[in-house]
């Protein structure tokens, strides 16, 4: 048997084989069959912490932690035997040494070449240590994601369940009026008039039931697709997608907030559980106020519009209620309008009374649909594409009512409405 001839390393031969091998963006090592390292080049050098041409005559296994090498040297061995290309440390954690004892993790590749009847293995290395980063922040982020998840569990579940209080609130109204018909049942025109409230409880339920039915249908289907692509994003490692189905379940659970909070204001004015307590207001502090409210409520671009004709000038009413009023029109007025239109608030005042004038450059509403604009669930025509529960200006009506003033309204179908609030000063 010939005995093999002594091996020799060269770039010699090939100058592009010796760019490739200086220039790669990868650690590359070449070992013989005792594991020796023949070939480093700069960035393998680096990596290990190696000063250059430092790193040749090393064993591979002085790369690798204590607790690897033993098992590593018969994986070498195997290899010798049956060399063929293959990827290390895909699935699982491999790690590496470098000369000052830090660990860092690290995927290889291996090929083989052979030369002067030797065969020499080549690994290319990299370091995943940025990788490894990543994955442990898109953990983190996970974790983070399942706690808001069972946050918005949790507040979907108390706002239900004030949903169901109200419903069992309009039964038992229901019920009363029953118990009423018993007894005025020999009256003919005390019975005409329980029928009628009958009939017309009976459609407020049904109105309640299909509008409520509607809009919280619409948010907690976006809520329930939403997580499912925060899901697919996260396990895909497209973070840069999460945030905006985050900001998608945030905006469903605002819009829930509002349907519910509409319910219930209606269920307190209802049942006159709404108490008015009168305090002396300046107008200008409190319509500057206003102004940094509602900017989260209107949209693109669109521009609130103050204009305060005497801002020295205060007067006596309930705050809370005066700015649930006006917070309410300013809403209609954004939600009815394209953005970047503008919505003007005027103020004038006499020696009696304030006048609050609300005007958008909105839809407008439709003249046949204007004896109905402040009845309980009214939609107009022209708005059907718009999500609402049609209880805004009913719950507005009772508001000023309860401020002892009056509200009116004019309206262009597509130029857009003005309403005009009267207070006693």
């Amino acid at each position: 048997m010939s005995e093999k001839k002594p091996l020799e390393i060269s770039f010699v031969s090939s100058d592009t084989f010796r760019e490739i091998f200086q220039t790669s963006a990868e650690g590359i090592i070449m070992i013989d069959e005792s594991g020796k390292i023949l070939l480093a080049n700069p960035v393998s050098e680096k990596m290990f912490g190696y000063e250059p041409e430092k790193l040749p005559g090393h064993h591979l296994e002085e790369l690798l932690p204590e607790r690897y090498r033993g098992r590593h040297l018969s994986f070498r061995k195997e290899f010798n035997q049956h060399p063929s290309p293959r990827r290390m440390g895909v699935g699982r954690d491999l790690r590496a040494l470098r000369l000052d004892g830090s660990e860092f993790p690290v995927e290889i590749s291996l090929s083989f070449t052979n030369m002067n009847d030797h065969t020499l293995s080549m690994a290319f290395i990299t370091d995943i240590t940025q990788r490894k980063l990543g994955e442990d922040a898109l953990r983190k982020s996970e974790e983070q994601l399942i706690e808001y998840a069972a946050e918005l569990e949790k507040k979907v579940q108390l706002r239900t369940e004030a949903l169901n209080l109200l419903v069992q609130k309009l039964e038992k109204a229901n019920k009363d009026l029953e118990r009423q018909m018993l007894v005025r049942e020999r009256a003919e025109e005390e019975a005409r008039k329980a029928f009628e409230k009958e009939r017309e409880l009976n459609e407020l339920k049904s109105k309640f039931v299909s509008i409520a039915s509607h809009e919280f249908r619409t948010p907690l289907s976006a809520i329930l697709s939403s997580t499912s692509l925060i899901k697919q994003y996260k396990e895909r490692g497209e973070l840069n997608k999460v945030d905006k189905h985050i900001d998608r379940v945030k905006s469903s659970v605002n819009h829930l907030t509002s349907i519910l909070n509409d319910f219930l204001s209606l269920g307190k004015l209802e049942e006159g559980r709404i108490d008015v307590t009168i305090e002396n207001i300046p107008l200008s502090s409190f319509f500057d106020e206003l102004r940094e409210e509602v900017k989260p409520a209107l949209k693109a671009a669109q521009q609130l519009i103050i204009d305060l004709k005497e801002p020295e000038k205060s007067f006596h009413t309930d705050p809370k209620v005066l700015r649930n009023i006006l917070f309410n029109l300013i809403s209609n007025a954004s939600k009815y309008s394209d953005p970047e239109k503008k919505i003007h608030l005027e103020i004038r005042c006499t020696e009696d009374h304030v006048t609050i004038e609300v005007r958008d450059e909105g839809i407008g509403i439709p003249p046949a649909d204007v004896k109905h604009i402040f009845d309980r669930f009214f939609r107009a025509s022209n708005a059907s594409h718009i999500q609402g529960t049609g209880l805004g200006l009913n719950i507005v009506r009772r508001y000023i009512d309860l401020l002892g003033g009056n509200i009116t309204f004019k309206s262009e179908e597509g130029k857009g409405s003005t309403f005009t609030i009267t207070l006693p000063l």
